[in-house]
């Protein structure tokens, strides 16, 4: 059927599987919330919210991407400049992947259906932040960001400004390899007047201004193990991420950038599967 198709395309354009992204820490944050596993019923409605959330802002970035897409050498040949799918459709699959959003805020409680429009609002803009401003990047990592707060209203009902120490780590670890990316399209945003970091400060420097962000995420996971009195294992975890991040680093040069690809997304998922395994692994291990 063509509609399936249409999804299917959809899907892979929008790189669904990197949901893993933010997946693990949304999950995290209700980790925490609940000191321990939250009910099946919540980490499901969790699991859809977060899922839908990112289907929005991806598919809402490449229709508001939509004519530099089509200049980029790097990625003229996505689905809407070949014109694969139709602006229509994918605009179609923006707001029923938004209204699945708002349903599964509605099924979690209150507090999660009157903050869902803001967290819709904050990542669909995202797309626009680069027309004006280099730091679009930390826009990027605090939309990232909001899955762990999310996960915590979605347990308790309520916000604790602890969980925020977890939405600032996210925020830089996100633009950090979002700053580590965009080195791809240097020369295209000089020519195309798009703002990033890598335009501003060019390629070696960029790199420095990530690592710079990711050693901050290190040390707020620090600071977050402290604040929730976590234990050794949690300890561990922040270890193992820092050395999967120096491992990342390691990929890339300003001379050799061509190891950015799909391996490096999927490390950063290892990256947040791995905190999440380790902060469950310590709430058995002190419940």
């Amino acid at each position: 059927m063509p509609i399936l198709r249409s999804l299917g395309t959809t899907l892979e354009m929008i790189k669904w599987e990197h949901s893993v992204l933010t997946l693990p820490f949304g999950l995290t944050g209700a980790v925490l919330a609940a000191r321990g596993i939250p009910a099946p019923r919540q980490l499901l409605w969790i699991a859809v919210a977060l899922v839908a959330a990112r289907a929005a802002a991806m598919s809402f970035n490449r229709l508001a991407d939509h004519s530099f897409d089509a200049a980029n050498p790097r990625t003229r040949m996505r689905a809407l400049p070949t014109g694969t799918l139709t602006r229509h459709f994918v605009a179609a699959f923006v707001v029923v992947s938004s209204l699945l959003l708002v349903l599964a805020a509605a099924e979690l409680n209150r507090l999660a259906l009157y903050l869902s429009p803001i967290a819709l609002g904050v990542i669909l803009l995202y797309s626009y932040t680069k027309r004006f401003t280099r730091w679009s990047h930390v826009v990027l990592g605090f939309a990232m960001g909001l899955a762990p707060a999310a996960g915590w209203v979605a347990v308790r009902g309520s916000l604790d400004p602890r969980i925020l120490i977890l939405t600032a780590a996210v925020t830089f670890w996100g633009g950090g390899f979002d700053v580590l990316y965009a080195c791809q399209d240097y020369e295209f945003d000089c020519q195309s007047g798009l703002h990033s970091v890598p335009r501003f400060f060019g390629i070696a420097r960029s790199l420095w201004i990530a690592r710079f962000f990711h050693v901050l995420t290190l040390t707020l996971l620090g600071v977050l193990v402290y604040v929730f009195s976590l234990g050794a294992i949690a300890i561990a975890g922040v270890v193992v991420v820092g050395v999967l991040l120096a491992y990342e680093h390691s990929l890339v040069s300003a001379n050799d950038l061509s190891r950015l690809n799909a391996a490096f997304f999927t490390m950063n998922g290892v990256i947040s599967m791995v905190f999440l395994g380790f902060v469950t692994a310590d709430s058995f291990w002190r419940s």
